[in-house]
């Protein structure tokens, strides 16, 4: 009797270790993850926005000190041609890039290997007093003539506010993601806007109202949906919504912000669906027949009793929905147009973070810039997803009475 006692009690601790084990791996890898996420995000704002390799310099006589990074895309661009623009001097700006070294020096000028290279860029930049050069910075002579451009590290606010996202524009990155940041929210609103009402009234519908029959039905079609790829998804809305869209509302392209939404509404109605009603189901009978018996409708005891009772579950939905759109990656690739601008109108082209990073992520060098700005971006994201969960959290929250 004692020895199965035993037995036993030595069973159920075996198990309970094996599930705190279990339990404690799990956190660990996942508050892991989170560091690893945010220690490589956090790194783009401990450099300048420009490879550390390369550098940008003037004629030690050139008044200007300093440049943003907008200015020097300017300038690379053509928008900006003269100095005095910059509080220099009146001279056009002359650029130099070591791309174009044969346009300034020939080939016996260089060397067989290049090897000249350096003394000559030396050369030229003394030389040229309105020369704005960039190149590597292993091309840098003992007694180095001109002067290098400092630039200032990325800030916080600059990342955040900046409207113009060009991560790999040469020779100084435009990391602005407040495109970005729009886009999702933009996309993500209207998604939950469609999604939320049309789920929780089928919700509703299949608890209360349905037949067993229908329900029987139902309920593994909507569950299959939840199955679905989201790339069949992006097929789907690149097929048949964005022609639509671009036929309805007379656009130039259908590859919209309202396609990216409404493909994001279908893909959440079938986790906000299946949660909800769970959820509603789980109502004690005796509520209800309380509620009818003091004189109350059955669409009254649905709205004021069942749907308050099941508060918790019916957050718990929305929250997995709002979750499953605003990191929704390929159909939203697929169907926004991905274009890195602010939206102004959900008929116009726009990109998300989570498309972004899906793009562009296998494009940049491990442990670059780049790199960096993506993990960045990926902190954006979970903090974005985190308050909105406590937002909504809140909002549900029952009130103590």
């Amino acid at each position: 009797m004692q020895v199965n006692r035993f037995l036993k009690n030595l069973k159920e601790k075996i198990i309970e270790g094996i599930l705190t084990l279990s339990g404690t791996i799990t956190s660990i890898a996942v508050i892991l993850i989170i560091i690893f996420l945010f220690k490589e995000g956090i790194g783009v704002f401990n450099q300048a926005p420009m490879e550390k390799e390369l550098i940008l310099a003037v004629n030690k006589d050139n008044h200007v000190k300093e440049l943003t990074p907008r200015q020097i895309k300017d300038i690379f661009d053509g928008k900006i041609a003269m100095w005095s623009e910059l509080g220099g001097s009146k001279d056009s700006i002359k650029l130099f890039r070591t791309e174009d070294v044969s346009t300034y020096f020939t080939e016996e000028e260089l060397g067989a290997n290049f090897e000249h290279l350096p003394q000559k860029i030396n050369e030229y930049i003394a030389r040229e007093k309105n020369v704005l050069a960039f190149f590597n910075k292993k091309y840098i002579t003992k007694g180095f003539s001109g002067r290098i451009i400092p630039l200032k590290k990325i800030g916080v606010m600059d990342f955040l506010l900046d409207n113009e996202w060009f991560p790999t524009a040469q020779p100084v990155a435009q990391l602005g993601v407040l495109p970005l940041i729009l886009g999702t929210l933009w996309v993500t609103l209207l998604a939950i806007l469609l999604a939320l009402p049309l789920g929780l009234a089928t919700a509703i519908y299949m608890a209360e109202i349905a037949s067993p029959k229908i329900r029987s039905i139902l309920k593994p079609t909507i569950e299959l949906l939840a199955g679905i790829p989201s790339v069949v998804y992006g097929f789907f809305g690149l097929v048949v919504l964005v022609p639509f869209i671009q036929r309805v509302f007379n656009v130039p392209v259908g590859e919209t912000g309202l396609a990216g939404s409404i493909v994001l509404a279908i893909m959440a109605l079938p986790t906000i669906i299946t949660i909800s009603e769970d959820s509603l189901r789980t109502a004690p009978r005796q509520l209800k027949e309380a509620s009818l018996a003091l004189g109350a409708s059955h669409w009254q005891t649905i709205w004021r009793v069942i749907v308050p009772y099941s508060s918790s579950g019916i957050t718990a939905a929305i929250i997995l929905g709002v979750g499953r759109a605003i990191g929704e990656t390929m159909a939203v690739l697929m169907v926004t147009g991905n274009a890195a601008v602010i939206p102004h109108s959900y008929l116009a082209p726009l990109r998300t973070i989570p498309a972004t990073i899906a793009a562009e992520l296998g494009e940049a060098s491990y442990g670059g810039l780049h790199f960096k700005a993506l993990f960045a971006l990926g902190c954006i994201l979970f903090i974005m997803t985190f308050i909105i969960n406590l937002i909504f959290e809140f909002i549900v929250k029952p009130k103590k009475h």
